[in-house]
């Protein structure tokens, strides 16, 4: 029933003085019998019977005083009363993009009796979660390989349950110095531990002086006063060893998306529930209010997570793939229209919802989609925080020459080769390498295989030179090349064997998606003063409009960054409507 007939209707009119009054009335019988009737109810905060005048309770008080129409309470009484409207019908909620969080919204808005389309700009499911064929055989995950926490973390249920084999690694991690040579194993050790052990303070320190600390305070200003501190001049070797350790600490970028020294000290207590898998490489331990204990390698790939996540959206909602979007029109008038997404072919689609779950980087670039535009505190929140652009690199081998029978010869797990001055024909300025080997799994899921991380500057390189080059051919032989003089620093290397020549290699372009956003996923940079604002101004959207933002930028702080974070994103927001228009919601609300 439109609003106005609700205001203006005079046969029949809102106004009751009684219960007697009110149960003779056309338009109480309608709206009794309506299954969202309880909106009403929660709108008015308040027994209907008791309310003299309904059209002066919201037509008055919320429609024709401008002022009010701008207050936050105003917005969700407007967006209570849109949904009001929706009679005889499911409500129509359009999902723009098809990963992780988009599936798993459309999965809790199904299940509680929404209509729903997903509208995604690539050929196939999952967004940054993808995977590729790298050698006959085995895939290889374009995107996020990790588990992030085995407590209270449906992905690792999803895992078990669609008998995803994971791995993990119990060797310390593997260190060559900038002259080429690896360091022995209980020297690597005790440079890896003082490393973890200096993040583990910076989080203490950031959790207890938050509001005193400078937004201009980086990671590595702390780092530096640690090194001081930890490793005095007047100790043994102390200008070498403070220096190898610095070389280590860039290893922090692989894993925040760029530069992690660079990193703003102040935030570190947002991010500190979600770098178990940090922390865990050493004998440092932190507690996290979740309970995750580990973190693990998805050695099999995310290929059989995503399809079941991806089935109840495969079953029963429509999809429109190839599909971009260019303008999504909202109304936050007495109007209450529907919401109208419009595509880059033309097609003007209708919702009753819109969610969102294009990656940040992409509407970093895309602030004309919204219309009217984002509100002033929500645009900034989107420009305050950081996108990054990890890249990885697979390169195989017919056999993992790196690893021995024997224990003392053997190399597993990660790999860090520091500041290298041997490569600088390449690599003048002397760009670390973190590796990762994939060939100590279970035999099921080990292939020879080395991964490299690369971040900031070095990947911005590597996927530029890349693109350069016309063939699959000369791609893969300009990477062999390039990454030649840190593999062949590895144990039992022998330039004339065959097993230590590369078979083959898979090199991401994630900078140069641009449905990805031209990157890889959210981070936090100096002189940030807000994150934890932003990041909640992005997670509540627009309700009021009908416009909900999903996706790991919006996730909880615990998740930030991960497939976990982009999955509870989308439940979260797919919960929140189907409570809007009065479904009963098993479960924690976020």
């Amino acid at each position: 029933m439109p609003l106005q007939t609700l205001v203006n209707m005079d046969a029949h009119p809102v106004s009751f003085t009684s219960a007697a009054e009110r149960r003779n009335s056309r338009i109480w019988k309608d709206l009794s019998a309506y299954r969202h009737f309880a909106i009403v109810q929660k709108l008015l905060q308040e027994d209907i019977s008791g309310t003299v005048d309904m059209a002066a309770k919201i037509g008055k008080v919320h429609f024709h005083r401008p002022e009010a129409r701008k207050a936050s309470t105003c917005g969700s009484v407007l967006g209570a009363l849109r949904r009001a409207q929706i009679l005889g019908r499911p409500p129509r909620v359009g999902i723009v993009g098809a990963g992780l969080s988009g599936l798993r919204c459309a999965d809790i808005l199904l299940g509680h009796g929404f209509e729903v389309t997903m509208i995604e700009g690539r050929n196939r499911l999952g967004g940054r979660v993808h995977q590729v064929s790298l050698t006959p055989g085995h895939l290889v995950d374009a995107g996020p390989n990790w588990i992030h926490g085995t407590n209270n973390n449906p992905i690792m249920e999803l895992a078990q349950s669609t008998n995803t084999l994971t791995g993990s690694w119990t060797a310390k991690t593997s260190v060559v110095d900038e002259t080429g040579k690896m360091l022995p194993p209980h020297e690597a050790e005790v440079y890896s531990n003082m490393m973890w052990e200096i993040i583990g303070a910076a989080f203490t320190h950031s959790n207890r002086n938050t509001s005193t600390i400078s937004p201009d305070e980086s990671l590595l200003d702390f780092f530096n006063k640690e090194l001081a501190r930890r490793i005095p001049e007047n100790s043994l070797d102390w200008e070498k060893k403070r220096k190898i350790m610095s070389q280590i600490a860039e290893s922090w970028g692989a894993y925040v998306g760029n530069h992690g020294c660079l990193k703003p000290l102040r935030v570190y207590e947002l991010l500190e529930e979600m770098t178990d898998f940090m922390v865990s490489q050493s004998s440092v331990r932190a507690s996290s209010t979740f309970g995750w204990k580990k973190n693990l390698f998805c050695s099999d790939t995310y290929q059989k997570i995503l399809a079941a996540v991806a089935k109840p959206a495969v079953e029963r909602a429509a999809f429109k793939y190839k599909t971009v979007v260019n303008k999504v029109r909202t109304s936050d008038d007495e109007i209450c229209e529907t919401l109208k997404v419009q595509t880059e072919s033309g097609e003007t689609l209708e919702f009753d919802e819109v969610v969102f779950t294009a990656p940040l980087g992409w509407l970093k670039q895309h602030p004309e989609t919204f219309s009217p535009a984002l509100p002033a505190r929500l645009a900034q929140a989107i420009r305050n925080i950081g996108y990054g652009c990890l890249e990885k690199v697979y390169i195989s081998f017919d056999k993992a020459f790196w690893r021995s029978p024997l224990s003392e010869d053997d190399t597993q797990g990660f790999i860090q080769l520091l500041a290298p001055n041997y490569a600088l024909d390449s690599n003048p300025h002397r760009w670390n390498q973190e590796t990762v080997e994939l060939a100590s799994f279970t035999p099921a899921d080990s292939h020879p295989t080395l991964l490299f991380y690369t971040y900031g500057d070095q990947s911005k390189y590597l996927t530029s030179e890349v693109a350069k080059l016309s063939s699959k051919d000369k791609k893969d032989a300009f990477l062999y090349e390039w990454f030649k003089p840190y593999y062949s620093r590895l144990p039992h290397y022998s330039e004339g064997s065959p097993d230590c020549q590369p078979v083959g290699c898979y090199a991401t372009e994630w900078l140069n998606d641009d449905l990805a956003g031209n990157g890889s996923y959210s981070n936090f940079q100096v002189g940030l003063e807000e994150g934890d604002r932003d990041i909640k101004t992005m997670r509540e959207g627009l309700p009021d409009r009908g416009l909900w933002f999903a996706g790991e930028h919006t996730s909880p702080f615990v998740a930030l960054g991960t497939v976990t974070g982009a999955y509870w994103s989308g439940e979260s927001v797919g919960k929140r409507i189907a409570q809007a228009y009065g479904r009963v919601v098993e479960g924690k609300v976020a």
